[in-house]
């Protein structure tokens, strides 16, 4: 946690918002886990939180595949948007992150949804797939070009996810969860294949919002190489490669009679935090079509 914690501060200027230990049988309930204690630590990058999750008993975790490659199932990342990407860029070679793309990539006149936006992909301590966003003028959500901002990192844009089926996953996240579709694109040629470091890349993405405004979920269909290797079916929460997105909705138990039979419960029920502790009353974990777990939380 010391080491994550330091390269999120330290590296992307995100700053610790809490830091707790939790443990007791609500916590086992909520993660489908025996005999849980976990260190969770909340940081905030402009109007956006990620938290950072140790733990600390069960004592044994499973690292992230080696390789692992962004049409695999279990792909997941988020974009952080930055003011200048070049000096974004800097700061990572400065602090010797470890790149998936050799430098940023510019999307190419040919697709007139996303020309101009920069990106570049890198991985955290443990493996974990983040992205640099720049926005040229009129792309882009307004909130990030606000006037007189001189933070170089601004805030987290979107979590992008990898599916097999757009169609089945808008059932899942509109249809169900109430996301807007706000566009797509489909991203190919050499800027797509070094910024994936995949030769061949052509990938059909979708962009979803929600009622608060970012972040959103991004949908990344891969056509060529068609969907990589599939979500572990014994994936765990201790597990490095899992990633769960907080949906807030006004009643977690009808959120949850809702996705029964449509999602894969890791919960068997929704938990009760009597103390708010992680910032919500009641939540639970469901996996989407897909595996990637969401979780449903009631403030």
């Amino acid at each position: 946690m010391d080491r994550s914690v330091a390269f999120y501060r330290d590296v992307l200027t995100f700053k610790p918002v809490s830091d707790v230990e939790v443990d007791g049988p609500e916590y086992d309930q909520l993660y489908g886990c025996f005999g849980v204690r976990a260190r969770i630590v909340r940081m905030q990058l402009g109007e956006q939180q990620i938290e950072l999750t140790q733990f600390i008993s069960p004592p044994d975790l499973r690292p992230i595949p080696v390789p692992s490659y962004s049409h695999d199932l279990w792909f997941q990342h988020f974009a952080i948007v930055v003011r200048d990407m070049d000096a974004a860029w800097a700061q990572l070679r400065k602090h010797h992150v470890r790149q998936i793309s050799p430098r940023p990539q510019t999307i190419p006149q040919s697709n007139q949804t996303a020309a101009g936006i920069k990106a570049i992909k890198f991985r955290d301590p443990d493996g974990h797939n983040l992205e640099l966003l720049w926005f040229p003028e009129g792309k882009g959500h307004p909130v990030w070009k606000k006037r007189g901002d001189t933070d170089l990192f601004l805030g987290i844009d979107h979590t992008a996810i990898t599916v097999r089926s757009t169609e089945h996953s808008l059932k899942f996240y509109r249809d169900l969860l109430g996301l807007t579709v706000a566009g797509g694109t489909l991203n190919m040629g050499t800027e797509q294949e070094h910024l994936d470091s995949l030769p061949g890349a052509r990938a059909r993405v979708t962009g979803l919002i929600a009622l608060m405004g970012p972040p959103g979920v991004e949908f990344l269909e891969y056509e060529l190489p068609t969907a990589g290797r599939p979500f572990p079916a014994d994936s765990h929460p201790t597990d490095l490669w899992h990633w769960q997105t907080t949906v807030v909705v006004s009643d977690a138990e009808a959120a949850a009679s809702q996705l029964r039979g449509i999602g894969q419960f890791v919960s068997a029920q929704v938990v009760t935090i009597p103390d708010g502790t992680l910032g919500f009353k009641a939540g639970v974990l469901v996996r989407d079509p897909d595996g990637h777990v969401l979780r449903i939380v009631s403030p």
